[in-house]
């Protein structure tokens, strides 16, 4: 498998690259801005990009969407419950942030236990509200977790955003994430990367 992440925007939003290494299929995950710094990594890596795939719909997360599928062709997922977020600046807190974002409507909505073929790489959905409600995690491998705005290394995501439940967090991180391997690696949509095993000794917010 090829996974390739980095940080784009003001907001420093990890963005993340998975690709098979047998087909050259490619998924984007959170294209938050830097639309051409994303791009070119993509070019880098050689990869035909099939999914654009949305951990949530802040703003940070979607800024670089429309120029991403522009130049891909991706379809664009999203979970159900985070679906209006595309289509309407004010949920998805754009423009609050003074951008005023509006984008067409996801082209597959996702659900908990749904999976995403990119290639030979399986990628699975985990329904992780509390962030947002439609807040999803990703399974990429058998050692990596995408935790989007749910779970950070020494952190959670904040709930006060509309949609947001701190105790639907912590249940969501506590009964869908913790649950992996302690070597599972947890690589979340802000921050350095972490694991499964640090974060349950470590992590002050699920003591």
């Amino acid at each position: 498998m090829i996974f390739s992440g980095f940080p784009v925007g003001a907001f420093e939003t990890n963005c993340y690259i998975i690709g098979c290494e047998e087909t050259k299929e490619g998924a984007v995950v959170d294209p938050g801005f830097e639309a051409e710094k994303i791009l070119k990594r993509v070019e880098k890596l050689g990869l035909n990009i099939r999914y654009i795939i949305l951990t949530h719909g802040h703003v940070d997360h979607i800024g670089a969407l429309a120029e991403v599928q522009q130049a891909t062709g991706a379809k664009v997922l999203i979970h159900a419950e985070d679906a209006g977020m595309l289509t309407d600046s004010r949920k998805n807190l754009s423009t609050f942030a003074g951008r005023g974002l509006n984008f067409k409507e996801a082209d597959r909505l996702l659900q908990e236990g749904d999976k995403i073929k990119v290639g030979n790489v399986e990628i699975d959905v985990i329904h992780t509200p509390g962030h947002t409600k439609g807040g999803i995690s990703l399974k990429c491998a058998p050692d990596i977790l995408l935790t989007g705005d749910a779970l950070f290394a020494g952190s959670v995501g904040r709930s006060d955003f509309p949609g947001g439940s701190h105790t639907q967090l912590i249940n969501s991180i506590k009964n869908k994430l913790l649950v992996f391997p302690p070597e599972t690696r947890v690589f979340p949509g802000h921050g350095p990367a972490s694991t499964i095993g640090n974060e349950k000794l470590y992590n002050p917010f699920l003591r």
